[in-house]
């Protein structure tokens, strides 16, 4: 039997260049705590390997510190690390991989070749590193004619874009869906997809320990695998990830409403380990948009670690009582009456008329509190 975790994309060095400083640095940080995030599971499971299934690093030329970094944090644990190649570091003479290895740490093993080596006796690695950063070739044709003497597992590593059989090639990196059984394989450990996929029974994707776009809800997953010879792989996902990326559609109907939404949000995740897209919708009165707005401004953003809002579809209707309290200050009033009339005309002067008019509101209210 053998336990191995499987991991991928760790992309180290990400810059996050849309976000405000501070949450860039949050971000970048929570991806090295990954790796301790792997090694103490690593520990937790008793597995002595943990496979990286390409684009450890962003880039082909990462920062000193942040190959330091790296080496330092996996250097921690009694595991060792196979790291492979991916499209974002691939492999090349007198690049990022020799600045890895020069750092000379033993339970390191950097796969920057596609030959076969043994994890445990009869237990084999079949890697297939990218050379480059596209690639017409499937990288794992090569594991066809690997030869593993003595094999009672063998083991394919790969990083790229699981094809269909329909494909005429113009893509690159891409793996076809067959690889396992076509090669013989008990697991294939892939990376490049960045949330956590199963292909078929022997064929996963990991995804990235820390998530790091909104199209999904869950936090980074890495996978524990065990094997048996002539067994399905048993896979479990392992949590490593400490942030969640949410995208929430509310349509609200008034200020109670929306602060319904929001109190069951925050009841469901750590704030300070979320980033929130969020869409409003609804008509409500402009009163009630306010408050809505200011509670986003003044609450919610303060909690969240990061929050863009989209509430154009949100509409603010004037209220009787809106509109009696504007009609009573005279010039005000008259202002108010004719914005309404363009409001209720409709068209592109409408939409400006309506933002005039949450306008007016607002400094009405303010002039009124400072009363």
């Amino acid at each position: 039997m053998l336990r191995l975790i499987h991991t991928a994309d760790w992309q180290l060095g990400k810059p996050y260049g849309r976000f405000d400083s501070d949450v860039r640095a949050a971000l970048s940080e929570a991806r090295f705590d990954a790796i301790d995030a792997i090694g103490k599971a690593a520990a937790e499971h008793e597995v002595r390997h943990v496979l990286v299934a390409g684009d450890v690093f962003d880039t082909e030329g990462p920062e000193d510190r942040i190959i330091v970094q790296a080496v330092s944090r996996m250097q921690r644990y009694a595991c060792t690390w196979w790291l492979l190649p991916g499209n974002h570091d691939f492999a090349r003479n007198s690049g990022l991989w020799d600045r890895v290895r020069a750092k000379g740490v033993a339970n390191i093993r950097i796969l920057a070749e596609p030959v076969p080596g043994e994890l445990e006796p009869g237990q084999w690695l079949l890697p297939a590193p990218l050379t480059h950063r596209h690639n017409l070739d499937d990288p794992t044709t090569l594991f066809d004619t690997m030869e593993t003497p003595g094999a009672c597992l063998r083991i394919g590593l790969a990083h790229g874009s699981i094809r269909d059989f329909s494909s005429r090639g113009e893509a690159q990196n891409q793996i076809a869906p067959d690889c396992a059984q076509r090669s013989n394989l008990d697991y294939l450990a892939l990376g490049d997809w960045h949330g956590r996929l199963r292909v078929d029974a022997r064929t996963w994707y990991s995804g990235t320990p820390e998530t790091d776009r909104f199209q999904r809800d869950e936090p980074g997953y890495a996978l524990l695998v065990t094997l048996e010879a002539g067994a399905e792989p048993s896979v479990s996902p392992i949590r490593t990830g400490r942030f969640q990326w949410l995208m929430r559609s509310w349509t609200v109907a008034d200020a109670e409403g929306f602060a319904a939404e929001c109190d069951r949000l925050l009841a469901q995740v750590e704030p300070s380990a979320t980033l929130l897209q969020l869409s409003l919708s609804g008509i409500v009165s402009l009163s009630d948009r306010i408050a809505i707005l200011a509670r986003l401004d003044n609450d919610l953003r303060h909690r969240l670690r990061h929050l863009a809002v989209t509430a154009d579809d949100l509409v603010g209707r004037p209220s009787e009582q809106d509109l009696a309290d504007l009609r009573v200050e005279g010039m005000i009033g008259t202002a108010a009456a004719k914005l309404m009339s363009m409001i209720e005309a409709g068209g592109s002067d409408g939409a400006i008329a309506r933002r005039a008019l949450e306008r007016l509101f607002v400094e009405h209210q303010r002039g009124q509190d400072a009363a």
